[in-house]
């Protein structure tokens, strides 16, 4: 969700042209091509069982991510959770004799905790149900309880809990604030790691006595400040941090007889950001996953010595979820890239390469080497800032062409070279994909991600007209056939981009998007709203300058062809914001198309709404962009 900014503007028959659709259509395989490639699957979100000789995880191969296990060693999969509504969190008891996980009632963020044993019985529903968030955090040392995040006490707030297994609900903060999650546990459950995040861009770590409630801020800061920790079995925090620095870097803090120390860097790079750790079970080694501008790195250090090793032939442009096995000797990750679904892997990181691959996504009736690669591109800003964008040619394409500019969610988010099957779909219509990180975008360090807070918003919404304006000068978009997409902040990035640029903007998808900041503050969960204020503006002081950036208060400006897709069960991005716009266009004649899911929350989980999304989306910008 961003920003706003001024342009002159005229409504030529040029543009007029560009809305009318071209007669010429693609052939019916090329239709069923992009079928299949919105069935391609995923497997994800994986967890070990305390002996390390299974795993559970994510996949979609029943059309509805459900749970899923497999021995570590490899094996073939076993399906434990089989209901119509998406899980997701998983977490294996230290026990093992449960796995917790979430399950997201018609898709929506009134996730659930449930239980199940791992042979596939027992499963049942921790929490109360109904509009309540739930979010899982850690399991309790004893396995008797799980650390949670809820909303269930009502007001703008998520707090922390202990959640046992008989559904009682125990709070661990008695002050709650923003957004907690209970991040780990000491080795006898007496504190808790709290993760509290009051403002986007901005959080804390707290050392938290369970019975007590007494805190220890372990992360002061002054200005915007991100961390993320884990607590080792020797009581040591370890975190990512950007404290006093512009990138994440890997840190500890060491807890003493006297509590807890202060925040000790111990690997920090200045050419990429932590994304994520994990720390073995001896406590001796950490596995690193760094982010070097989209693609990533994994090195593992050996804590006492700081010696590092690079593992080297990764499985994928992105590898993610790192964890090491009980074992300490091997690593389970998630890998994709843009020619590659995503799917498990084990890496001995001893011998430095990968063992197995454990899941085999399906990807019947795709060629997946025959897929488009991008390539990394940077370019200027109107203010001089370098962009960067992953650029993925049609493979058709001999010159200036049709090009569809897509903007990523957030808006604290990245584009990365990760399978996608909608720009997979495009491309093999002859559709050129080219996908920016503007302004704003994370993995860039602390700086760059702030650059579009509150009334600099508007600057992101220009960084719109300097992408249009390189991909012209390069020769690879004919200026009358540029595109615009994107979901959930990305849709305000489409609305804004038409609002403000409707000459040079031919068509636009608006994926769950937020285009009036009123309605949204207004009609999102409370504690969405609360946390949003610094990124976007706060309500109740910033109302005028809201309104200067919501697209839809010139939404009169926007006459480009435009399909909006939502979910009916969303309440991060209410389905409001869909319809103001819906609204606006059929009131002035403007081609529109409106495809709600009754079944779906914030984005389309379930294999058919993602394929009638894909094939939709993919045939509006063939109608008004050419094949």
């Amino acid at each position: 969700m961003k920003r706003i900014a001024t342009a002159s503007i005229a409504l030529t028959a040029a543009l007029g042209s560009a809305a009318a659709p071209l007669p010429a259509q693609p052939p019916a395989d090329v239709g069923a091509t992009i079928r299949a490639m919105a069935k391609v699957g995923y497997a994800l979100g994986s967890t070990i069982s305390p002996d390390g000789k299974e795993i559970a995880f994510v996949t979609n191969l029943s059309g509805t991510p459900q749970l899923w296990k497999m021995p570590a060693s490899g094996g073939y999969p076993r399906m434990l959770t089989n209901g119509d509504d998406p899980v997701q969190g998983l977490k294996w008891s230290p026990d093992g004799k449960w796995i917790a996980f979430q399950s997201l009632p018609g898709g929506g963020l009134n996730s659930q905790i449930m239980v199940i044993r791992p042979d596939g019985t027992g499963l049942r529903q921790l929490s109360e149900g109904g509009k309540i968030n739930n979010w899982i955090g850690e399991w309790t040392p004893d396995s008797k309880a799980l650390g949670i995040s809820s909303n269930r006490a009502g007001g703008d707030g998520v707090q922390a809990y202990l959640l046992k297994l008989d559904g009682e609900f125990v709070p661990i903060t008695r002050k709650p604030a923003g957004l907690e999650r209970p991040a780990g546990f000491s080795a006898d459950g007496r504190y808790a790691l709290i993760d509290r995040l009051v403002s986007r861009g901005s959080n804390d770590l707290y050392w938290v006595e369970v019975a007590s409630g007494n805190e220890t801020l372990l992360t002061k800061h002054d200005g915007p400040g991100s961390f993320g920790g884990k607590v080792a079995r020797n009581g040591t925090i370890y975190l990512t941090t950007n404290r006093d620095r512009d990138r994440q870097a890997f840190a500890r803090i060491v807890n003493g007889p006297k509590g807890p120390g202060a925040i000790e860097v111990l690997v920090a790079r200045d050419d990429a950001e932590l994304q994520e750790f994990d720390i073995d079970a001896s406590g001796k080694l950490a596995a690193l996953a760094w982010n070097v501008g989209g693609r990533n790195e994994i090195v593992v250090v050996d804590l006492a010595s700081g010696r590092q090793k690079k593992i080297e032939g990764l499985p994928g442009e992105i590898v993610t979820d790192v964890d090491f096995l009980p074992d300490g000797k091997h690593l389970l990750v998630s890998a994709t890239g843009s020619r590659q679904p995503r799917d498990l892997f084990l890496i001995d990181h001893v011998a430095g390469r990968v063992v197995r691959q454990l899941t085999n996504s399906p990807s019947a009736g795709v060629d997946l080497a025959a897929l488009v690669k991008p390539e990394l591109v940077t370019y200027k800003s109107f203010d001089g800032l370098e962009l960067s964008a992953w650029l993925y040619r049609a493979p058709s394409a001999k010159g200036p062409g049709a090009v569809v500019m897509s903007y990523h969610g957030g808006p604290e988010s990245q584009e990365r070279p990760q399978f996608n099957s909608l720009y997979q779909g495009l491309l093999a219509r002859g559709i050129s994909v080219f996908a920016p990180n503007v302004r704003g975008s994370s993995g860039f360090g602390k700086r760059f991600v702030n650059l579009d807070n509150g009334a600099l918003r508007k600057n992101a919404v220009k960084d719109i007209k300097a992408t249009i304006d390189w991909l012209v000068a390069s020769g690879v978009a004919d200026p009358k056939r540029i595109g615009i997409m994107g979901g959930s902040y990305g849709g305000y990035m489409v609305m804004a981009g038409l609002v403000e640029y409707p000459g040079e903007i031919a068509a636009g998808a608006n994926m769950f998007g937020v285009v009036n900041f009123e309605t949204f503050f207004k009609h999102s969960e409370p504690w969405m709203a609360a946390i949003s204020t610094l990124e976007y503006g706060d309500p109740k002081t910033e109302a005028a300058m809201l309104r200067e950036l919501s697209p839809m208060t010139r939404i009169d400006r926007a006459v480009a062809p435009t399909i909006v897709l939502h979910g009916a069960n969303d309440t991060n991005v209410p389905v409001i914001e869909a319809e103001q716009v819906v609204a606006s266009f059929k009131a002035r004649s403007i081609p529109v198309s409106y495809v709600l899911f009754p079944d779906e929350g914030h984005g389309f989980r379930k294999t058919p709404n993602r394929i009638r999304a894909n094939v939709e989306t993919v045939d509006w910008f063939s109608k008004y962009l050419g094949p």
